[in-house]
């Protein structure tokens, strides 16, 4: 049996996203910025992808900005907060512990300017408390950036209420959407978003594709310099093939996203019980308040490392975090923050599902997870003092 459960990572693209890109690079395959008829009718193609994008994200098409991805976005959303502050004097920027490094090393480089970086802690559930948030605000805070859903542990943050914290202080709200966007609902006047951060690779559509959304009263600074694309914000010839392909997927996902997670949910927690079941071992992250489809779990006495080439024999792909820093052997900042200690951080799995996904792949996923954490700890001479008493164990049996 074949199972993808890396979908965190990336998704497979779905058909109607191909389809919808295709004519985009056969037919009408012009440069957006010149003014003959072919050039004409991808920029009409490209306008009427920003007024989709808007309807979905409930804000205007002058507040769309097409990027190469999710990183890019946050970085330009981060910098252009930070730069609008320190015009007035504020230089405090408050985010968390556990974001993306697409954001964490976005404010090390401010850091190294000269601006006040403050993370909030995370409790151990992956959750940020609001009156955290309220309570870090200072008279001279020119941003916060929480992320919408975090993208190893899965748990979705309560990003109304801080929004609306942020907004009754006069201060911008950056959220990364990366994993939430097609996922659970998000709609930037409601959740009171400044800006928003996602990418199209994460809910079916092409890589190298994404939008930062910025509400019209905020100016971006450019971190490409160039041409006068988007609006002179952000150079470089527009990818009409992959914005096509990025709002067919985007369409797709979130037409009906309370049929997505009544169909999702029970399959996600029938696999979070499964392995619940395995001795010395924990998930990461609160329970309820995370994406349908994104399972996290600890290990005693193995590394995720050898978990994840015996899954990958048994026909499992998955990850032990964030796709970004698969190479890095350091355990996850993620699991670092919601307090695991090393040895267990480096034996965490991560397990995302799509919509597609059966009940009998659940129960693979199941035994086969369950049987390879036997054979690894069989072989180890760590989890061997676990039992013998050499070295107490960190979970409960």
């Amino acid at each position: 049996m074949k199972i993808y459960a890396d979908n965190a990572a990336t998704t497979k693209m779905s058909r109607h996203a191909i389809d919808a890109m295709i004519p985009y690079m056969e037919e009408i395959y012009g440069n957006p910025s010149s003014l003959y008829e072919i050039g004409q009718e991808a920029k009409e193609a490209l306008e009427s992808a920003r007024e989709r994008v808007a309807r979905v994200l409930n804000c205007e098409p002058r507040e769309i900005y097409f990027t190469s991805g999710g990183s890019e976005a946050d970085n330009q959303a981060i910098i252009s907060a930070a730069r609008l502050g320190a015009r007035k004097g504020k230089k405090h920027i408050i985010s968390t512990a556990f974001e993306h490094h697409a954001v964490l090393h976005t404010l090390n480089k401010l850091k190294e300017e000269g601006f006040e970086i403050e993370l909030l802690d995370v409790h151990s559930t992956g959750l940020i408390d609001p009156k955290q948030v309220e309570d870090a605000i200072r008279e001279d805070t020119a941003l916060v950036t929480i992320m919408y859903a975090n993208n190893e542990i899965g748990t979705v943050e309560p990003i109304r209420e801080i929004g609306k914290i942020c907004r009754d202080k006069g201060v911008i709200f950056h959220t990364d959407a990366v994993q939430a966007m097609g996922h659970v609902s998000v709609d930037v006047a409601r959740d009171n978003i400044d800006m928003l951060s996602l990418s199209a690779h994460k809910f079916h559509g092409p890589k190298g594709v994404g939008v930062l959304f910025a509400k019209k009263n905020i100016m971006l600074t450019n971190i490409i310099e160039g041409g006068a694309q988007e609006r002179g914000k952000r150079a470089g010839t527009e990818n009409v093939p992959g914005i096509m392909g990025m709002v067919a997927a985007l369409e797709d996902a979130t037409k009906d996203i309370d049929g997505y997670a009544k169909k999702l949910i029970p399959l996600r927690d029938k696999l979070i019980e499964g392995l619940d079941k395995i001795p010395y071992s924990e998930l990461n992250g609160d329970r309820e308040h995370r994406l349908p489809g994104t399972v996290n779990f600890c290990f005693e006495g193995i590394e995720g490392e050898s978990l994840l080439l015996l899954l990958d024999d048994k026909g499992i792909s998955a990850s032990s975090g964030s796709a970004c820093t698969s190479g890095s052997l350091d355990p996850s900042h993620v699991l670092l923050a919601i307090g695991r200690p090393h040895e267990v951080a480096h034996g965490s799995l991560r397990l995302s599902l799509s919509e597609d996904i059966t009940e009998e792949e659940i129960d693979y996923l199941i035994t086969s997870v369950n049987e390879v954490v036997t054979y690894l700890r069989n072989m180890s001479p760590f989890w061997r003092d676990l039992v013998n008493g050499v070295r107490p164990h960190v979970f409960k049996e």
